[in-house]
């Protein structure tokens, strides 16, 4: 009893770093033995795990078996809709151990079947020559409505605005709106800022994952925009794969601009990429994804 009175009495700021300890303890597996992990779903009224959900897991069961290599990319496959109400088994294989690279592969298992796969390669330090793309132009975050307001505002026009661990983790700013209305065409392009709402300890394998779980929120929606759809009961929209290649040291609880583009859609499948640039415009993260776009109808 004297837990939940203090919790009422907790400072706004104070419940905004609780729902980021709380996505902190979701990415927290507990390991069975050296190669095999299990992680559980947060109890929210979810059909499905969240794709984001399932990908930072299975990149911190793979960061727990290396040492002292930065994870430089990982490409995963979303095979089947993971059961949120059972435990998620990942099952780590340790394909190599290079002089310079280090890569795993991680199986997600729910029911008996795989749900999820992920490769993931890690390299030691190295420096070399580089360049990069330009940051597109982009509002400053703290001139932009937060997730709060905007949900305000949503509820006030009678639409609906998501309340989920990564709403309230996860400080979202939207440079450009997005229509679920279907009423509206849209360049498919949009930006918007974020960051892990709270501060993050310094381990960069967390701040690579907390990316990781972040760059599904959002990342799909974008090859809706140029057609108006409407995201009602007969639409399906799943992720396919899902791809990440982390160029530069970054902190996950500083502004990142997330730059959001769809250069193809057919047959059902949208392809889009995205881009994770710092305040300072430097090129952190580029994402690659495909998915499954489909009227029922």
């Amino acid at each position: 009893m004297l837990s939940i009175n203090l919790k009422s009495f907790l400072s706004t700021r104070d419940r905004v770093q609780q729902a980021l300890d709380d996505l902190i303890t979701l990415l927290d597996l507990e390991m069975l033995e050296p190669n095999l992990f299990r992680g559980r779903s947060p109890k929210e009224n979810l059909q499905r795990v969240f794709g984001g959900q399932v990908a930072g897991q299975a990149l911190v069961a793979a960061g727990r078996t290396v040492e002292n290599r930065r994870v430089h990319s990982l490409h995963s496959y979303f095979l089947r809709p993971g059961d949120p109400n059972v435990p998620i088994i990942y099952q780590v294989d340790r394909l190599r151990d290079g002089r310079s690279f280090t890569t795993r592969r991680v199986t997600a298992i729910q029911h008996g079947q795989a749900i999820f796969a992920l490769a993931a390669s890690f390299q030691i330090d190295e420096g070399g020559v580089e360049h990069q793309a330009e940051m597109p132009e982009a509002t400053p975050p703290e001139s932009l409505p937060t997730w709060q307001e905007r949900k305000v505002a949503l509820e006030a026009k009678g639409e609906t605005a998501d309340d989920w661990m990564a709403a309230r983790a996860l400080d979202t700013r939207y440079i450009d709106e997005m229509d679920y209305s279907g009423k509206l065409q849209q360049d498919p392009f949009w930006r918007i800022w974020v960051r892990a709402d709270g501060r993050l300890s310094d381990d960069p394998l967390l701040h690579c994952c907390i990316a990781t779980y972040a760059s599904d929120m959002t990342l799909l929606d974008t090859a809706l925009r140029p057609h108006a759809l409407s995201m009602d009961d007969h639409f399906q929209m799943a992720s396919l794969d899902h791809a990440m290649w982390f160029h530069r040291p970054f902190r996950a609880d500083e502004w990142l601009l997330y730059a959001h583009e769809s250069p193809s859609m057919s047959s059902s499948l949208g392809f889009t990429t995205g881009r994770f640039f710092t305040r300072e415009g430097k090129l952190v993260i580029s994402v690659a994804q495909e998915g499954l776009l489909r009227d029922r109808r």
